[in-house]
């Protein structure tokens, strides 16, 4: 349904975004992620056809809308977008704002796509409000809903939860994928959050300096970035030093760690090693010890930054019931099944 084919975009002498591909197939949903500066919301636009492309094409349903040569309008690309401030009109009614876009119909096609929209969008019942008598998250739902009224080919949502609160942003983005899902619409959304991207995404294309430095799903980013920042930006971990014994092993203070697949890595390379939270189990048994630095209450669980070896960090994420104190040595227990390893020489 989109395709994009090495494509820059840049204002004036100065490059956003260069040498990005990606596609997404009907009825998927794309997240784009990345600190602000790193060019996701100008590539966003670009696919809406709010800014020319210097070079590369973009393709929708095959047909090529923009490259360095011609641009379809937007108007004429049948995308669907959600601001970031959402842009709905304070003196219209909701059941106004949902139906501005379908002029081309008559009053009661108009009133039936507003009444399956606000029933779909769980607004039932609230067409005669005002958007000063909503909520955050209902002015979401009201944008969502006018965004789809004209049956887009392909939706757009530009930090679409960045107004609302934690855990409406967390509920809002399941039950946008669901409504999506529903519906078999096609989506990107540009988010600087990755558990927003989490909640919503199929793929997830993780930006910096204007490059896309990873797409993939939400498991490979997790488990198998491609570099460094992907691996620092997705989730959490620490980098514990290592020794390449083969392509497919590595030892560490904690201990050798292998894996089925070789890495590109050689015998004797020192690495660093990536350790998520989840690959250190608290385990009392264990004769593996480690001193705790620090603790963090996580609810149902217990977030400790733990000393191993000689002075390296790693952390640990452990039932909230095993209380220790910042000093004492606990037990653990390492389970890495995958090798994330970076040659220490590496920048990249």
């Amino acid at each position: 349904m989109l395709e994009l084919r090495q494509i820059a975009v840049a204002y004036q002498s100065f490059t956003v975004v260069k040498d990005v591909s990606f596609q997404l197939a009907p009825g998927e949903i794309g997240c784009l992620v990345g600190p602000s500066g790193s060019g996701k919301t100008s590539l966003l636009r670009a696919i809406a056809g709010f800014e020319a492309v210097r070079q590369g094409e973009v393709l929708l349903d095959g047909q090529l809308v923009s490259s360095s040569t011609q641009m379809l309008p937007a108007e004429k690309r049948q995308i669907g977008v959600v601001f970031q401030d959402y842009a709905l009109f304070p003196h219209l009614t909701v059941a106004e704002n949902i139906s501005f876009g379908l002029h081309r119909q008559n009053k009661a096609q108009q009133q039936a796509k507003v009444m399956q929209l606000l029933q779909l969008v769980g607004l039932e019942g609230m067409g005669n409000r005002f958007i000063h008598q909503l909520s955050g998250g209902q002015q979401q739902r009201v944008a969502l809903a006018r965004a789809l009224a004209p049956e887009p080919r392909l939706l757009l949502l530009d930090e679409p939860f960045s107004g609302l609160d934690a855990d409406l942003r967390d509920s809002l983005a399941k039950d946008i994928r669901t409504i999506l899902n529903q519906l078999g619409i096609t989506a990107v959304m540009v988010t600087h959050d990755q558990h927003e991207a989490f909640a919503m995404a199929d793929w997830i294309g993780v930006m910096a300096h204007g490059m896309l430095q990873q797409w993939g799903t939400p498991y490979q980013l997790y488990h198998q970035p491609a570099n460094r920042f992907v691996a620092d930006f997705i989730g959490q971990g620490d980098l514990l030093t290592g020794r390449m014994l083969d392509s497919s092993s590595v030892q560490t203070c904690l201990g050798v760690f292998r894996q089925a697949e070789p890495t590109k890595l050689t015998a004797g390379t020192t690495v660093d090693l990536l350790v998520r939270p989840d690959d250190i189990l608290h385990d009392d048994q264990s004769p593996l010890r480690a001193k705790v630095l620090s603790r963090a209450f996580r609810g149902a669980h217990m977030l400790y930054q733990l000393e191993v070896g000689d002075g390296e960090k790693v952390s640990c994420l452990a039932p909230s019931h095993h209380q220790h104190a910042i000093g004492e040595y606990i037990g653990i227990r390492p389970e890495i099944d995958d090798l994330v390893c970076f040659a220490r020489a590496s920048i990249g």
